[in-house]
């Protein structure tokens, strides 16, 4: 996958998963009703928690090849918290 040969593109994907959880945690915290939102938050939120998986493998692997990219450690971890508040919002 040519992900991995440029940080910038993981840096980016892992921000979009982050914003989307976010954002799809500020509209249950607000109780925002909406079909549209509804719609989409169904239509997404599988892809992207496969998305989540997929990328922290992926950032794994990027980070073993380059422990130096502090900007992609920091999506990294961005990532894998937002990782580990969905799986403790399930407990």
């Amino acid at each position: 996958m040519n992900v991995l040969s440029n940080g910038q593109n993981l840096r980016i994907i892992n921000l979009i998963i982050v914003t989307y959880f976010f954002l799809l945690w500020l509209v249950n915290y607000y109780k925002i009703e909406s079909g549209i939102i509804r719609f989409f938050g169904e239509l997404l939120t599988i892809p992207f928690l496969i998305a989540q998986l997929v990328f922290l493998v992926l950032g794994a692997l990027y980070l073993k090849k380059h422990p130096k990219d502090y900007i992609t450690l920091g999506s990294y971890l961005l990532l894998m918290s937002s990782m580990t508040a969905i799986i403790t919002s399930f407990f």
